[in-house]
């Protein structure tokens, strides 16, 4: 059934469709599955020339068992209101709902990282969910992937909001050089005014941010130990 997870017949018609040298958009075809499932599903388990239905499903069942042993630790009534109260405070700031939740998961996990499996778990939502989420948050900087014993896990560095504050300050600079160029196009009119107080207005925020985002790290890198000062 589409959406349900591959069962071991399913492995075996998948194992039978490579042997006959079918495309995973065929062999997606006729399990009624999303190609992206069933190239997932060959690509984690031996490759096109390599996939064993036995050997994949088992692999399936050790995974689940990993999954299952290191699922997020429990936690109390009132740090689950916490992390919804933080993650509605997000959302509400702008930042999209499911990426707000998965960050405040890494914020509160334990070591500042989890793999997809355990926020998939511990949000009980779907993978796709949890992807979009992560992509977004990684687009803009807080949060970063590595892949860890073939897992991939996603990380909340010590600099994160330094390097928040950079792109911030990055966006600064782009928007007063844009109204900077309209002020001279426009010069001597009301337009040229508005644009070159616009530039004014952006020039000062993002200087003002840059020089307090420096402070911050270099007072926060004098109280932290020497091995989590964060590197220049």
């Amino acid at each position: 059934m589409p959406g349900s997870r591959l069962t071991r017949d399913d492995r075996e018609r998948i194992a039978s469709g490579l042997a006959e040298g079918l495309g995973y958009t065929e062999i997606a075809r006729r399990l009624q599955r999303p190609t992206s499932t069933i190239s997932r599903e060959v690509g984690r388990n031996g490759g096109y020339d390599g996939y064993r239905a036995d050997t994949a499903q088992q692999a399936t069942r050790q995974r689940a068992r990993r999954v299952q042993e290191s699922r997020a630790e429990p936690r109390s009534p009132a740090v689950r209101d916490f992390e919804e109260q933080f993650a509605a405070m997000m959302a509400r700031s702008g930042l999209p709902r499911m990426s707000a939740k998965v960050l405040v998961c890494l914020l509160t996990s334990e070591h500042g990282s989890l793999a997809a499996a355990e926020l998939i778990h511990r949000l009980k939502v779907s993978p796709a969910s949890v992807s979009k989420a992560v992509a977004y948050l990684e687009q803009i900087g807080l949060i970063r992937r590595e892949r860890v014993r073939r897992r991939e896990r996603y990380f909340i560095d010590d600099d994160t909001w330094y390097e928040a504050c950079l792109g911030v300050v990055q966006m600064c600079a782009t928007w007063a050089d844009s109204a900077g160029r309209g002020a001279e196009l426009f010069d001597g009119t009301p337009a040229g005014t508005r644009l070159d107080e616009m530039r004014q207005y952006f020039e000062h925020v993002g200087q003002g941010t840059a020089r307090a985002a420096e402070q911050w790290r270099q007072a926060l890198a004098a109280q932290r130990p020497p091995a989590q000062t964060m590197a220049t």
